[in-house]
């Protein structure tokens, strides 16, 4: 099962998850024509998704999806509160309200070959999630806008295969950056986003044996950039006895702009 990033950054989400049968989109946060270009790239067309999971109703996160639905009516899947905040989202314009099916925390859905399975995160939005998927053979995750972590996260993400984990900022650039400090509270607080060095804390619980591809995402573009992130990630892995060289992982830097592939 292939995880692969079309955009990933505090600007816009969007992240494909497949395999040979089954095709979905996590998150819509960019425009419709970027995210028809990045499934190009895989050779996959919109009319072959076959569902659009969202996490939670930041506009980072759905800003496509309105005008995405319009033009290829696939269903949407969240939790209840999210499709209310969604739908009451106006500059989103009109959606079919029974494209969207509500889903549950823990309550694993299956469609096509793929089960995905939502858990709850700690952010400041409705009822967030995160996701991992199964087709039997490989699992993949995929964790952003959390601000910390306990025992049922890591437990829910382990075994992936493929992971895709927010690293949104640096601590020290961000207090010494711009934000005012009350919005730099709320990124560092527990309802807000991980640090670099939470980032690689995180990880350090949740690789295993089978996992081979680590994805950084939802980079700050203001308080973070791809080497700082990468870096610290990698010497906090090292801190737990995680060597990504001789463990044969690739830890990559999902970018803003552009797909990102598994190497």
């Amino acid at each position: 099962m292939e995880l692969a990033s079309i955009a990933s950054g505090s600007s816009g989400n969007c992240i494909y998850i497949g395999n040979e049968s089954s095709h979905f989109l996590v998150d819509t946060g960019i425009s419709r024509k970027r995210i028809v270009e990045g499934l190009a790239q895989m050779e996959i067309t919109p009319d072959m998704i076959d569902g659009i999971f969202i996490t939670h109703e930041h506009i980072d996160h759905i800003n496509g999806l309105g005008v995405f639905l319009r033009k290829y009516p696939v269903p949407v899947f969240a939790t209840s509160k999210t499709i209310d905040a969604i739908l009451s989202t106006k500059s989103l314009g009109n959606m079919n309200p029974e494209l969207f099916t509500s889903i549950s925390p823990d309550h694993p859905i299956r469609i096509g070959n793929i089960t995905a399975n939502a858990s709850s995160i700690y952010h400041d939005a409705a009822d967030p999630v995160c996701y991992t998927f199964s087709d039997g053979e490989t699992k993949v995750g995929i964790a952003t806008d959390f601000g910390t972590f306990d025992d049922y996260l890591v437990d829910k993400m382990q075994g992936c295969e493929s992971l895709l984990v927010e690293a949104n900022h640096d601590l020290n650039m961000l207090m010494v950056g711009p934000y005012p400090y009350p919005l730099k509270r709320r990124i560092m607080g527990n309802n807000g986003h991980l640090s670099n060095e939470r980032a690689g804390q995180f990880l350090s619980r949740v690789i295993g044996e089978k996992c081979r591809h680590i994805f950084l995402g939802h980079l700050s573009k203001e308080n973070n950039y791809g080497e700082l992130a990468y870096e610290t990630v990698k010497v906090e892995l090292l801190l737990h006895n995680i060597d990504i060289e001789k463990e044969n992982l690739t830890l990559q830097v999902a970018s803003r702009s552009v797909p990102t592939f598994a190497v």
